[in-house]
């Protein structure tokens, strides 16, 4: 607990490690209730608030994972649902951005200390080894055994896939 941390978000992650060590097959760990890294107001202060706790605790996961010698069979996914604008709405926050956001993984067959990708010089737009939403589920679903091409469901008369047509899986991330 003392690496981990006392915020509720780092008991979170020390839960997380023990269902992970139990055989739990997917575990989901937020921050917190609601948005609270929907930043559209004072993110500067905001961010110097969670982001301290948040990386202890992420990191004390990954560690304590590796420790174990679980990390290689866990995949570890941070991310949000989009990136955030590079310039200020309403002085001191930032508005959704689809063009150019970063995730992070981790463990499960994903190569260590590798970064995949860039923004443009202002950092709004994606414009180095883009990768497409759909190309991130086809590549986590490859890593979790699951051939995104032939995961389908009917629905209305349609074959659908959780990544529609699209989707490539991004071999460069892994080893």
């Amino acid at each position: 607990r003392d690496e981990y941390g006392s915020t509720p978000y780092a008991q979170g992650c020390l839960m997380a490690r023990r269902l992970v060590e139990s055989g739990v097959r997917f575990v989901v760990v937020h921050y917190g209730p609601g948005q609270p890294w929907d930043d559209h107001k004072e993110i500067d202060r905001n961010l110097r608030d969670r982001c301290p706790n948040m990386d202890r605790a992420s990191a004390a996961l990954i560690r304590d994972l590796k420790r174990r010698g679980l990390l290689d069979e866990t995949l570890v996914v941070w991310g949000g649902e989009f990136g955030r604008t590079p310039v200020s709405e309403s002085g001191d926050g930032r508005d959704h951005n689809p063009y150019g956001f970063s995730m992070f993984m981790a463990g499960g067959g994903v190569k260590g200390g590798t970064t995949y990708g860039a923004t443009d010089e202002f950092g709004f737009r994606a414009v180095e080894n883009r990768v497409a939403i759909h190309d991130l589920h086809a590549t986590i679903l490859h890593q979790l055994g699951i051939d995104h091409e032939r995961l389908t469901y009917r629905y209305a008369g349609r074959d659908f896939r959780l990544t529609d047509v699209f989707g490539n899986v991004v071999k460069d991330i892994l080893l």
